[in-house]
Protein backbone atom coordinates (compact mmCIF):
# COMPACT_ATOMS: atom_id res chain seq x y z
CA UNK A 1 0.00 0.00 0.00
CA UNK A 2 1.62 3.41 -1.28
CA UNK A 3 0.81 6.52 0.40
CA UNK A 4 -1.07 8.06 -3.21
CA UNK A 5 -4.09 8.63 -3.52
CA UNK A 6 -6.06 8.56 -6.28
CA UNK A 7 -8.44 10.89 -6.67
CA UNK A 8 -10.45 9.35 -9.70
CA UNK A 9 -11.57 6.43 -7.18
CA UNK A 10 -12.50 8.69 -4.29
CA UNK A 11 -14.09 10.55 -6.64
CA UNK A 12 -16.36 7.48 -7.78
CA UNK A 13 -16.94 6.22 -4.47
CA UNK A 14 -18.72 9.75 -4.09
CA UNK A 15 -20.38 9.91 -7.41
CA UNK A 16 -22.01 6.45 -6.92
CA UNK A 17 -22.37 5.22 -3.79
CA UNK A 18 -24.75 3.19 -2.40
CA UNK A 19 -26.58 6.13 -1.10
CA UNK A 20 -27.33 9.70 -1.42
CA UNK A 21 -25.05 12.20 -1.17
CA UNK A 22 -25.28 16.30 -0.72
CA UNK A 23 -23.20 19.22 0.35
CA UNK A 24 -25.20 22.39 1.52
CA UNK A 25 -24.07 26.00 1.93
CA UNK A 26 -25.08 27.43 5.24
CA UNK A 27 -27.80 28.48 4.07
CA UNK A 28 -29.66 25.46 2.74
CA UNK A 29 -28.98 25.50 -0.86
CA UNK A 30 -27.07 22.63 -2.81
CA UNK A 31 -23.07 22.82 -3.33
CA UNK A 32 -23.03 19.19 -4.33
CA UNK A 33 -24.75 16.25 -5.03
CA UNK A 34 -23.75 12.77 -6.29
CA UNK A 35 -24.88 11.22 -9.09
CA UNK A 36 -26.59 8.15 -7.19
CA UNK A 37 -29.24 10.44 -5.37
CA UNK A 38 -29.93 12.58 -8.52
CA UNK A 39 -30.88 9.04 -10.49
CA UNK A 40 -33.44 8.05 -7.76
CA UNK A 41 -34.97 11.71 -8.35
CA UNK A 42 -34.49 11.56 -11.95
CA UNK A 43 -33.44 14.98 -11.72
CA UNK A 44 -30.08 16.58 -13.26
CA UNK A 45 -26.60 17.54 -11.33
CA UNK A 46 -27.42 21.06 -13.23
CA UNK A 47 -30.93 20.87 -12.08
CA UNK A 48 -30.11 20.89 -8.34
CA UNK A 49 -26.85 22.59 -7.96
CA UNK A 50 -27.83 26.11 -5.94
CA UNK A 51 -31.36 25.08 -5.34
CA UNK A 52 -33.05 25.27 -1.44
CA UNK A 53 -32.66 21.56 0.07
CA UNK A 54 -35.79 22.17 0.91
CA UNK A 55 -37.15 22.07 -2.49
CA UNK A 56 -36.46 18.53 -2.75
CA UNK A 57 -38.72 18.08 0.50
CA UNK A 58 -42.68 17.99 0.72
CA UNK A 59 -44.66 20.48 2.43
CA UNK A 60 -44.69 18.74 5.49
CA UNK A 61 -41.26 17.58 5.11
CA UNK A 62 -40.36 21.38 5.01
CA UNK A 63 -42.09 22.20 8.28
CA UNK A 64 -40.86 19.71 10.02
CA UNK A 65 -37.09 20.68 8.69
CA UNK A 66 -37.23 25.06 8.96
CA UNK A 67 -39.04 23.99 12.93
CA UNK A 68 -36.77 20.83 14.44
CA UNK A 69 -34.40 19.64 11.96
CA UNK A 70 -32.33 22.68 10.96
CA UNK A 71 -32.62 24.02 14.49
CA UNK A 72 -31.37 20.64 15.99
CA UNK A 73 -28.63 20.82 13.60
CA UNK A 74 -27.63 24.33 14.20
CA UNK A 75 -27.40 23.21 17.82
CA UNK A 76 -25.83 19.31 18.42
CA UNK A 77 -24.21 19.83 14.58
CA UNK A 78 -25.77 16.47 13.87
CA UNK A 79 -28.82 14.61 12.64
CA UNK A 80 -29.38 11.28 12.87
CA UNK A 81 -31.75 8.67 11.03
CA UNK A 82 -34.20 11.16 10.09
CA UNK A 83 -37.47 9.77 8.10
CA UNK A 84 -38.97 12.14 5.73
CA UNK A 85 -40.04 12.04 1.71
CA UNK A 86 -38.14 13.35 -1.34
CA UNK A 87 -40.29 14.77 -4.06
CA UNK A 88 -38.92 13.30 -7.88
CA UNK A 89 -39.00 15.26 -10.66
CA UNK A 90 -42.74 13.46 -11.37
CA UNK A 91 -44.33 14.48 -8.10
CA UNK A 92 -43.64 10.69 -6.65
CA UNK A 93 -42.68 10.30 -3.21
CA UNK A 94 -39.16 8.91 -2.29
CA UNK A 95 -39.19 7.85 1.01
CA UNK A 96 -35.54 8.08 2.91
CA UNK A 97 -33.51 8.28 6.06
CA UNK A 98 -31.57 11.61 5.92
CA UNK A 99 -28.46 11.58 8.11
CA UNK A 100 -26.39 15.16 8.32
CA UNK A 101 -23.26 16.91 10.36
CA UNK A 102 -22.30 19.72 10.05
CA UNK A 103 -18.62 21.37 9.62
CA UNK A 104 -17.51 24.64 11.30
CA UNK A 105 -14.99 27.04 11.66
CA UNK A 106 -12.55 28.01 14.61
CA UNK A 107 -15.32 30.59 15.48
CA UNK A 108 -17.73 27.59 15.60
CA UNK A 109 -19.61 29.11 12.74
CA UNK A 110 -21.33 26.37 10.34
CA UNK A 111 -19.51 26.64 7.21
CA UNK A 112 -20.94 23.31 5.01
CA UNK A 113 -23.26 21.00 5.87
CA UNK A 114 -22.91 16.93 4.85
CA UNK A 115 -25.86 15.07 3.76
CA UNK A 116 -26.13 11.22 3.35
CA UNK A 117 -29.53 9.65 2.20
CA UNK A 118 -30.53 6.20 2.49
CA UNK A 119 -33.05 4.58 0.39
CA UNK A 120 -36.11 3.60 2.51
CA UNK A 121 -38.65 1.85 0.19
CA UNK A 122 -38.16 -1.39 1.14
CA UNK A 123 -38.12 -0.39 4.79
CA UNK A 124 -40.70 1.68 4.43
CA UNK A 125 -42.79 -1.19 2.70
CA UNK A 126 -41.47 -3.86 5.39
CA UNK A 127 -43.41 -1.79 7.80
CA UNK A 128 -46.62 -1.27 6.49
CA UNK A 129 -46.66 -5.15 5.73
CA UNK A 130 -45.49 -5.35 9.36
CA UNK A 131 -48.27 -2.89 10.27
CA UNK A 132 -51.08 -4.48 8.41
CA UNK A 133 -49.89 -7.81 9.53
CA UNK A 134 -50.06 -6.27 13.34
CA UNK A 135 -53.46 -5.27 12.53
CA UNK A 136 -54.58 -8.71 10.85
CA UNK A 137 -53.18 -9.93 14.40
CA UNK A 138 -55.44 -7.99 16.45
CA UNK A 139 -58.89 -8.30 14.46
CA UNK A 140 -57.98 -12.08 14.70
CA UNK A 141 -57.55 -12.30 18.39
CA UNK A 142 -60.16 -10.03 18.84
CA UNK A 143 -62.26 -12.29 16.72
CA UNK A 144 -60.87 -15.02 18.88
CA UNK A 145 -62.05 -13.43 21.83
CA UNK A 146 -65.52 -13.21 21.01
CA UNK A 147 -65.80 -16.71 20.44
CA UNK A 148 -64.12 -17.74 23.20
CA UNK A 149 -66.64 -15.43 25.11
CA UNK A 150 -69.58 -16.67 23.07
CA UNK A 151 -68.37 -20.24 24.02
CA UNK A 152 -67.69 -20.00 27.75
CA UNK A 153 -71.21 -17.91 27.72
CA UNK A 154 -72.80 -21.08 26.92
CA UNK A 155 -71.25 -23.09 29.24
CA UNK A 156 -72.86 -21.23 31.95
CA UNK A 157 -76.21 -20.70 32.84
CA UNK A 158 -77.23 -17.29 31.46
CA UNK A 159 -78.78 -15.99 34.82
CA UNK A 160 -79.99 -17.96 38.00
CA UNK A 161 -83.41 -18.48 38.99
CA UNK A 162 -83.31 -19.91 42.03
CA UNK A 163 -86.85 -20.86 44.14
CA UNK A 164 -89.31 -19.04 46.57
CA UNK A 165 -87.31 -19.04 49.80
CA UNK A 166 -84.24 -19.30 48.54
CA UNK A 167 -81.33 -16.74 46.87
CA UNK A 168 -78.44 -17.24 44.41
CA UNK A 169 -76.09 -15.67 43.35
CA UNK A 170 -73.12 -15.88 41.10
CA UNK A 171 -69.44 -14.82 39.27
CA UNK A 172 -67.37 -16.43 36.65
CA UNK A 173 -63.71 -14.11 36.63
CA UNK A 174 -61.95 -16.19 32.93
CA UNK A 175 -58.30 -15.80 33.05
CA UNK A 176 -57.63 -15.31 29.66
CA UNK A 177 -60.02 -13.18 27.05
CA UNK A 178 -59.02 -15.25 24.33
CA UNK A 179 -59.30 -18.98 25.93
CA UNK A 180 -62.20 -20.45 26.71
CA UNK A 181 -61.35 -21.91 30.79
CA UNK A 182 -62.94 -25.41 32.08
CA UNK A 183 -64.47 -23.79 35.35
CA UNK A 184 -68.91 -24.28 35.65
CA UNK A 185 -71.41 -23.96 37.86
CA UNK A 186 -75.78 -24.49 37.61
CA UNK A 187 -78.57 -24.50 39.79
CA UNK A 188 -81.75 -26.37 38.75
CA UNK A 189 -84.98 -27.71 39.37
CA UNK A 190 -85.69 -31.16 40.17
CA UNK A 191 -89.11 -31.19 41.82
CA UNK A 192 -91.22 -28.88 43.64
CA UNK A 193 -89.71 -29.67 46.47
CA UNK A 194 -85.95 -29.99 45.23
CA UNK A 195 -83.11 -28.18 43.51
CA UNK A 196 -80.06 -29.47 42.19
CA UNK A 197 -76.70 -27.65 42.39
CA UNK A 198 -72.89 -27.54 41.04
CA UNK A 199 -69.79 -26.59 40.78
CA UNK A 200 -66.59 -27.48 39.18
CA UNK A 201 -63.27 -27.30 37.78
CA UNK A 202 -62.58 -29.20 34.46
CA UNK A 203 -58.23 -29.82 33.26
CA UNK A 204 -57.22 -27.90 30.62
CA UNK A 205 -58.21 -24.71 28.72
CA UNK A 206 -59.63 -24.12 25.06
CA UNK A 207 -61.68 -26.11 22.96
CA UNK A 208 -61.17 -29.35 23.97
CA UNK A 209 -61.94 -28.15 28.30
CA UNK A 210 -64.93 -26.58 26.51
CA UNK A 211 -65.95 -29.65 25.57
CA UNK A 212 -65.42 -31.60 28.64
CA UNK A 213 -67.40 -29.14 30.34
CA UNK A 214 -70.55 -29.31 28.43
CA UNK A 215 -70.53 -32.90 28.62
CA UNK A 216 -69.96 -32.95 32.81
CA UNK A 217 -73.24 -30.32 32.54
CA UNK A 218 -75.30 -32.16 30.72
CA UNK A 219 -73.86 -35.50 32.56
CA UNK A 220 -74.83 -34.08 35.81
CA UNK A 221 -77.83 -32.78 35.26
CA UNK A 222 -79.30 -35.71 33.71
CA UNK A 223 -77.97 -38.04 36.33
CA UNK A 224 -79.44 -36.36 39.16
CA UNK A 225 -83.31 -36.26 37.21
CA UNK A 226 -82.72 -40.55 37.47
CA UNK A 227 -81.22 -40.25 41.07
CA UNK A 228 -80.37 -37.40 42.60
CA UNK A 229 -78.38 -39.06 45.40
CA UNK A 230 -74.89 -36.97 44.82
CA UNK A 231 -72.54 -39.81 45.73
CA UNK A 232 -74.62 -41.75 42.73
CA UNK A 233 -74.70 -38.55 40.61
CA UNK A 234 -70.97 -38.49 40.99
CA UNK A 235 -69.98 -41.81 39.90
CA UNK A 236 -72.34 -41.42 37.07
CA UNK A 237 -70.29 -38.57 35.89
CA UNK A 238 -66.96 -40.62 36.52
CA UNK A 239 -68.25 -43.30 34.37
CA UNK A 240 -69.06 -41.30 31.43
CA UNK A 241 -65.74 -39.24 31.54
CA UNK A 242 -63.88 -42.50 31.86
CA UNK A 243 -65.51 -43.89 29.04
CA UNK A 244 -65.11 -40.74 27.03
CA UNK A 245 -61.28 -39.42 27.66
CA UNK A 246 -59.05 -42.08 28.61
CA UNK A 247 -55.54 -43.69 27.55
CA UNK A 248 -53.30 -40.85 26.23
CA UNK A 249 -56.16 -38.40 26.22
CA UNK A 250 -57.32 -38.41 30.00
CA UNK A 251 -59.62 -35.66 31.25
CA UNK A 252 -61.50 -34.82 34.55
CA UNK A 253 -62.43 -32.70 37.11
CA UNK A 254 -63.19 -31.46 40.05
CA UNK A 255 -66.72 -30.91 41.60
CA UNK A 256 -69.29 -30.46 44.44
CA UNK A 257 -72.69 -31.55 43.80
CA UNK A 258 -75.34 -31.18 45.90
CA UNK A 259 -79.38 -31.48 46.28
CA UNK A 260 -81.14 -29.02 48.22
CA UNK A 261 -85.00 -29.72 49.73
CA UNK A 262 -87.44 -27.73 50.86
CA UNK A 263 -87.70 -27.77 54.66
CA UNK A 264 -91.58 -26.80 55.80
CA UNK A 265 -91.72 -24.64 59.40
CA UNK A 266 -94.84 -23.38 60.24
CA UNK A 267 -92.96 -21.29 62.64
CA UNK A 268 -91.70 -18.96 59.85
CA UNK A 269 -92.07 -18.46 56.30
CA UNK A 270 -88.74 -19.50 54.71
CA UNK A 271 -88.36 -22.70 56.24
CA UNK A 272 -85.15 -23.23 55.18
CA UNK A 273 -82.90 -25.80 53.43
CA UNK A 274 -81.55 -29.45 54.20
CA UNK A 275 -78.16 -29.79 52.11
CA UNK A 276 -76.96 -33.05 50.59
CA UNK A 277 -73.71 -32.42 48.79
CA UNK A 278 -70.80 -34.51 47.80
CA UNK A 279 -67.35 -33.91 46.55
CA UNK A 280 -65.36 -34.69 43.56
CA UNK A 281 -61.89 -33.72 45.25
CA UNK A 282 -62.96 -30.38 44.98
CA UNK A 283 -62.03 -27.67 47.87
CA UNK A 284 -64.71 -27.80 50.46
CA UNK A 285 -67.92 -25.16 50.54
CA UNK A 286 -68.10 -22.74 52.73
CA UNK A 287 -70.95 -22.38 55.21
CA UNK A 288 -71.70 -18.39 56.84
CA UNK A 289 -74.03 -18.53 59.48
CA UNK A 290 -76.80 -16.44 61.10
CA UNK A 291 -74.89 -15.81 64.15
CA UNK A 292 -71.78 -14.16 62.51
CA UNK A 293 -69.49 -17.51 62.78
CA UNK A 294 -68.18 -19.51 59.19
CA UNK A 295 -67.15 -22.65 58.71
CA UNK A 296 -66.18 -25.70 55.88
CA UNK A 297 -68.99 -28.21 55.22
CA UNK A 298 -65.89 -31.14 55.33
CA UNK A 299 -65.57 -33.62 52.10
CA UNK A 300 -62.22 -34.67 52.61
CA UNK A 301 -61.35 -37.82 50.84
CA UNK A 302 -62.99 -37.07 47.67
CA UNK A 303 -61.22 -37.74 44.64
CA UNK A 304 -61.03 -36.21 41.18
CA UNK A 305 -64.07 -37.52 38.83
CA UNK A 306 -62.75 -39.42 35.56
CA UNK A 307 -58.89 -40.30 36.23
CA UNK A 308 -59.11 -42.86 38.68
CA UNK A 309 -60.24 -46.53 38.51
CA UNK A 310 -62.25 -47.13 41.69
CA UNK A 311 -63.13 -43.21 42.43
CA UNK A 312 -63.99 -42.37 45.98
CA UNK A 313 -66.32 -39.45 46.89
CA UNK A 314 -67.33 -38.11 50.26
CA UNK A 315 -70.37 -36.72 51.20
CA UNK A 316 -72.00 -34.33 53.98
CA UNK A 317 -75.04 -32.80 55.34
CA UNK A 318 -76.19 -29.02 56.48
CA UNK A 319 -78.85 -26.80 56.74
CA UNK A 320 -79.80 -23.45 55.71
CA UNK A 321 -81.74 -21.70 58.16
CA UNK A 322 -82.09 -17.97 57.83
CA UNK A 323 -79.81 -15.90 57.04
CA UNK A 324 -77.41 -18.82 56.55
CA UNK A 325 -75.36 -18.68 52.64
CA UNK A 326 -73.68 -21.74 51.43
CA UNK A 327 -70.40 -20.55 49.35
CA UNK A 328 -69.08 -22.93 46.47
CA UNK A 329 -65.69 -21.83 44.96
CA UNK A 330 -63.20 -22.63 42.74
CA UNK A 331 -59.18 -23.17 43.43
CA UNK A 332 -58.61 -19.84 41.06
CA UNK A 333 -59.23 -18.01 44.34
CA UNK A 334 -57.34 -20.20 46.73
CA UNK A 335 -54.32 -20.68 44.90
CA UNK A 336 -54.21 -16.69 43.60
CA UNK A 337 -50.45 -15.68 44.15
CA UNK A 338 -50.54 -12.59 46.57
CA UNK A 339 -46.48 -12.40 47.36
CA UNK A 340 -42.84 -13.41 46.01
CA UNK A 341 -42.79 -17.02 45.07
CA UNK A 342 -45.07 -19.44 45.69
CA UNK A 343 -47.24 -17.61 48.15
CA UNK A 344 -51.40 -18.23 48.05
CA UNK A 345 -53.99 -16.61 49.06
CA UNK A 346 -55.52 -19.22 51.51
CA UNK A 347 -51.94 -20.89 52.17
CA UNK A 348 -52.75 -20.16 55.82
CA UNK A 349 -56.79 -20.03 56.00
CA UNK A 350 -57.52 -16.56 54.86
CA UNK A 351 -60.53 -17.69 53.21
CA UNK A 352 -62.12 -18.48 56.17
CA UNK A 353 -60.85 -15.57 58.50
CA UNK A 354 -62.77 -13.96 54.92
CA UNK A 355 -66.16 -15.65 55.58
CA UNK A 356 -66.13 -15.31 58.99
CA UNK A 357 -65.30 -10.99 58.84
CA UNK A 358 -68.34 -10.96 56.21
CA UNK A 359 -70.53 -13.51 57.99
CA UNK A 360 -73.61 -13.25 58.10
CA UNK A 361 -73.91 -12.12 54.48
CA UNK A 362 -76.62 -12.33 51.56
CA UNK A 363 -75.76 -14.55 48.73
CA UNK A 364 -75.47 -11.27 46.75
CA UNK A 365 -73.02 -9.61 49.40
CA UNK A 366 -70.93 -12.49 49.42
CA UNK A 367 -70.79 -12.57 46.02
CA UNK A 368 -70.12 -9.49 45.55
CA UNK A 369 -67.07 -9.21 48.74
CA UNK A 370 -65.42 -11.95 47.03
CA UNK A 371 -65.19 -10.55 43.33
CA UNK A 372 -63.75 -7.27 44.84
CA UNK A 373 -61.20 -9.58 46.33
CA UNK A 374 -60.11 -10.93 43.25
CA UNK A 375 -59.98 -7.61 41.26
CA UNK A 376 -57.37 -6.89 44.66
CA UNK A 377 -55.59 -9.82 43.17
CA UNK A 378 -54.40 -8.40 39.94
CA UNK A 379 -51.59 -10.57 37.84
CA UNK A 380 -51.95 -12.41 40.39
CA UNK A 381 -55.13 -13.94 39.23
CA UNK A 382 -54.00 -16.43 37.08
CA UNK A 383 -56.23 -18.94 36.65
CA UNK A 384 -60.64 -19.28 36.30
CA UNK A 385 -62.60 -18.59 39.05
CA UNK A 386 -66.01 -19.36 39.61
CA UNK A 387 -68.19 -18.81 42.79
CA UNK A 388 -72.16 -19.88 43.57
CA UNK A 389 -73.42 -18.77 46.89
CA UNK A 390 -77.35 -20.05 48.30
CA UNK A 391 -78.28 -18.64 51.10
CA UNK A 392 -81.62 -18.66 52.89
CA UNK A 393 -83.02 -14.94 53.33
CA UNK A 394 -84.55 -13.76 56.45
CA UNK A 395 -88.21 -14.63 57.80
CA UNK A 396 -90.34 -12.09 57.05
Amino acid sequence: MTGDVDFRELDDLFENAPCGFLSLSPDGRIARVNTTLCGWLDRSQQSLLGAQFTSLLTAGGRIHYETHFAPMLQMSGELDAISVDLVRADDSRLPVFVDANAKTDAAGNVVLIRVAVQDARERRSYEKELLEERRRAERERARVGVLAATLQRALLPPSLSPPSGLDAAAYHHPASSDEVGGDFYDLFPLSSTQWGFFLGDVSGKGAAAAAVTSLTRYTLRSAAVYDPDPIAVLHNLDTVLSHEYHGDDPHFCTVIFGVLTKREDTSSQSGGWDVELASGGHPPALLLRADGTAGYVSTAGGQFVGILSEAHFVSARCQLGPCDTLVLYTDGLTEARTGIGSQRYDDDGALLEFATAHAPASAADIVAALEQLLAGFGSGLDDDTAILALGAPPDR
